[in-house]
């Protein structure tokens, strides 16, 4: 191609040759940094929307302002400050809402980001850099503008004071310097990583001027200063926290926003546990509940105003990953370290008994940490993923190249003598023994007893069926359930030996993998790697994920790496739903089209004439 270029410019006349150069230079340069300014970045490929977008398709930018949602939230808080360890299983729900970032993503993408206190963002082609200029007219609540020194503060202090799971997610954020009135350009490092920019878009922007002099790693109670669409109205620590929408907010009529934050005034009330929120629910105590629990979604709801039509019960359906929900080991603890015991216990968990019994066959099996997407392995490694995986044979398990990955199964009858059969070899291949009734180590002869650690009511009709068929294998499990704060500081501090856990993910998986399996956070307390992995191979992995040029090797190199984590048996998957359970007092109006990967209820309002009508309805009854 340069051998063309320059055989065209020997041709040209003295005015083209320059024009020639000129270009070459420009091409040059361009390679060597130069960027210009757009409205929003994509991971893979072009934006959805472009320059001149009005609002996402999934919004609707007429809806009408104003009214009163409540909300339930279960458990109690202590602390506004939802960016640090301490306090954070104690934070006031909602809180969020009072922060911006530079950009915002759409839930009809699979990783986009498009300006929010940004107006624009400048990234070179290599992505080695990436630059914002922020809005003119974004402001504090306070009427402060919103600056560089804000979004270098805000990287700084949530790297060296904020919740672990920021200095994992940001590390590679190096630092943000000021190079304009109203521009800030994020340097990298730690290698090629295409998710950086899109990474830093998602700062949370923070006020300088108001923590200079607060104590940023304490819990505290003061509402903090932010730049969001609401403010905090009220509050009763453990009880209620009302937020109220700023009239004056300065990005209303953004495109990220039109249609969004319809609510006048957004109420949070606090509940012991999940069966009396459900009563206060039917009771008329709050308006919207999103429905976890099968049973309570398929008898819970046979009510005269749910017949009546005053309560309105729909399944939303999506195309969210739904990733991975399991029960999980603790890998740090002893007892867990062998992956043939590991894989035993699976053996012991009867999903499709609980799905019959339990679950009103609502659900299906999860057999894939990325589950619901086309990032889930399936079947035998293709071309694609033995390229990745080869590299790495000896140093992970040899099922991951020669079998399919499916978790043990039944017939639902509740008779599982053949899968508790297939868990007593694994297990006295492991060194266990059946002695006197219990399972004992051959050595030690220490019996086998753990802990599954519990942070709701709502998981113990799960978890005790799973125990009975333990103590068929002579293991003896203990259930205990303890209340909220005390079960995020446990398992913050992996006090625990096993777990429910769900590790979320999105359909353009990056960075927060190292928060989810990396060796180096293994350690640290208040990260994501609840089960300790600590593995070289699935670090590599993890890299070559977030490294990935395109979306095919993305893909490629996410079912790889899934393949991976599932045949080291690091948890007994449990099952996963495809749409959303919602129950919902009859006084919302929704935008016609709903977003693929998300419920989006900001984007719903509440329809006055439909709020009368339910008013006049239950006072009649």
């Amino acid at each position: 191609m340069v051998r063309n270029r320059l055989f065209r410019i020997e041709r040209l006349g003295i005015i083209s040759l320059c024009a020639a150069f000129a270009a070459i230079f420009s091409m040059a340069s361009a390679a060597a940094g130069e960027a210009k300014p757009g409205h929003a970045i994509a991971m893979h490929g072009e934006p959805k929307y472009g320059p001149g977008f009005k609002h996402f398709d999934y919004a609707n930018a007429e809806a009408p302002k104003g009214g009163k949602v409540r909300l339930a939230t279960i458990g109690t808080f202590d602390n506004l400050n939802p960016f640090i360890l301490k306090g954070s299983g104690t934070t006031a729900a909602g809180v969020g809402r009072l922060f911006e970032t530079l950009a915002s993503g759409s839930l009809d993408e699979a990783f986009t980001n498009y300006g929010l206190l940004a107006e624009s963002i400048e990234m070179p082609e290599d992505r080695s850099w990436v630059a914002f200029t922020l809005r003119r007219e974004a402001r504090w609540h306070d009427g402060e503008p919103v600056t560089p020194g804000d979004v270098i503060f805000s990287l700084e202090i949530l790297k060296t004071k904020g919740h672990p799971t920021y200095r994992a997610y940001y590390a590679n954020l190096e630092k943000a310097v000021k190079v304009g009135p109203r521009k800030v350009k994020f340097l990298f490092s730690g290698g090629e990583n295409r998710e950086l920019p899109l990474i830093a878009g998602q700062l949370p922007i923070l006020p300088k001027h108001y923590w200079q002099g607060r104590d940023f790693e304490k819990t505290t109670l003061q509402p903090p200063l932010g730049s969001g669409p609401y403010g905090i109205k009220s509050f009763e620590p453990g009880r209620s926290i009302t937020y109220e929408r700023d009239a004056d907010y300065w990005g209303i009529d953004l495109p990220v926003n039109k249609g969004k934050n319809n609510f006048d005034i957004i109420r949070h009330d606090y509940y012991r546990d999940t069966t009396v929120a459900l009563v206060a629910f039917k009771a008329g105590e709050y308006d919207f509940r999103l429905e976890n629990v099968s049973k309570d979604w398929a008898t819970a709801y046979d009510t005269p105003a749910v017949r009546q039509g005053l309560i309105k019960k729909e399944e939303i359906r999506h195309l969210r990953p739904t990733g991975m929900q399991a029960f999980v080991f603790n890998t740090r603890k002893a007892i867990f370290k062998d992956s043939r015991v590991r894989r035993a216990l699976a053996f012991a968990f009867d999903f499709e008994w609980t799905n019959k019994n339990l679950f009103y066959g609502q659900y299906v099996r999860t057999r894939s940490f990325f589950s619901n997407s086309e990032l889930a392995s399936a079947g035998l490694p293709g071309a694609g993923e033995i390229k990745i995986l080869e590299p790495l044979r000896g140093k992970i398990p040899e099922e991951v190249y020669t079998k399919v990955y499916s978790p043990p199964a039944s017939d639902g009858s509740g008779n599982i003598r053949g899968n508790l059969r297939h868990a007593f070899r694994l297990l006295k291949a492991a060194g266990w023994t059946f002695k006197g009734g219990k399972l004992v180590n051959a050595e030690t002869g220490q019996p086998f007893t753990f802990q599954i650690l519990l942070g709701s009511p709502t998981w113990e009709r799960i978890a005790l069926p799973f125990t009975r068929n333990l103590k068929r294998l002579g293991i003896e499990a203990k259930v205990r359930t303890v209340e909220t704060a005390q079960y995020q500081k446990r398992t913050d501090e992996f006090d625990f030996e096993m777990i429910v856990d769900v590790f979320g993910q999105s359909l353009s998986p990056g960075n927060e993998q190292r928060d989810f399996w990396g060796s180096a956070v293994a350690g640290l307390p208040g990260s994501r790697n609840t089960i300790g992995v600590k593995d070289a191979a699935i670090d590599r992995l993890v890299e070559l994920v977030i490294s990935a040029p395109d979306r095919q090797s993305l893909i490629y190199r996410t079912r790889a790496l899934d393949r991976v984590l599932l045949w080291g048996h690091y948890v007994i998957p449990h099952w996963h739903i495809q749409s959303f359970r919602v129950a919902h007092w009859d006084k919302f109006g929704r935008p016609k089209i709903n977003p693929k990967y998300g419920l989006c209820f900001d984007c719903w309002w509440v329809d006055p004439g439909k709020e009368t009508a339910l008013a006049s309805r239950r006072g009649r009854n």
